[in-house]
């Protein structure tokens, strides 16, 4: 006879009790997935990012069709780590909830507390801010970069860092000003004697790259993910317009690929915008 438990996973509308369960059940010692049962925090983390990309991805693209399960790729990861913390008494998924719950409480109270919400979106922002230094101050980070994740991808990170430090002033005056640095470190790579050199410089220009979409209001991942995309297409332009001549790209040189891209390029920008 099945049990309360096999019932619950086995009940395709069981919602979040369902979910846990069957997290539960993997990790079970005695009947659990030896896969699951063989990882930690460490070793989950990256799927976590993956996930986190994912759902950036089917946003990107606009595939609603796919962003449910992928919004559900990412609970799990949610739940998984819930779950290795429960084993180890840390907490349990029900208090990373409250602990949310209580996050967002405290920090709109114009929605849920006393405050007007006749307020702009900046004024809201800055309240924000205030509020999180506010939190952070009580967890002892004491430091204007305390508390930025250091598992961020590196350019959001870099964004992140350099928010932080403007908020007390330290910041070039306008995107001007950035754009000289940048000329700066082009050349300082340009002079790099050695390979640890220039990988200082590089990194060196980057971090001003990424100041510069800050100053100009750009978000430097979601542009660098358009770029992508727009190599993606139009080297893939160039692979169609040689294999209809039966040939590949290992079969043709850089003078004949380059013209194709131009060829895509004029294609892009002769096409109607919707």
């Amino acid at each position: 006879m099945p049990s309360s438990s096999d019932d619950l996973v086995h009940d395709s509308h069981g919602g979040m009790p369902r979910l846990i369960e069957i997290m539960r059940r993997l990790r079970d010692p005695d009947t659990g997935c030896p896969w699951d049962l063989e990882q930690d925090f460490a070793t989950i983390a990256p799927y976590t990012i993956e996930e986190a990309y994912e759902v950036a991805d089917a946003i990107e693209r606009e595939a609603w069709d796919e962003l449910k399960g992928e919004l559900g790729d990412l609970l799990f990861q949610s739940v998984f780590h819930a779950q290795m913390a429960s084993e180890r008494g840390l907490f349990t998924f029900d208090e990373v909830a409250d602990t949310m719950s209580d996050k967002m409480v405290a920090r709109h109270p114009h929605v849920f507390g006393d405050e007007s919400r006749d307020k702009s979106a900046e004024q809201q922002t800055v309240d924000w801010e205030i509020i999180k230094a506010q939190e952070r101050a009580s967890k002892a980070q004491q430091g204007t970069l305390d508390g930025v994740a250091m598992g961020l991808p590196a350019l959001m990170r870099a964004v992140k860092l350099q928010k932080r430090a403007a908020r007390v002033g330290f910041d070039w005056p306008d995107s001007g000003h950035v754009m000289d640095k940048l000329h700066e470190e082009l050349e300082e790579i340009r002079q790099a004697s050695n390979p640890d050199e220039q990988f200082e410089e590089f990194g060196d220009m980057l971090f001003v790259v990424a100041n510069l979409a800050r100053h100009l209001d750009i978000d430097p991942e979601a542009a660098l993910r358009a770029a992508n995309a727009k190599f993606t297409r139009r080297f893939q332009y160039i692979e169609q317009a040689l294999a209809d001549q039966g040939k590949r790209p290992e079969d043709s040189d850089l003078a004949e690929m380059d013209g194709l891209w131009d060829a895509a390029k004029a294609l892009e920008k002769a096409a109607p915008s919707e």
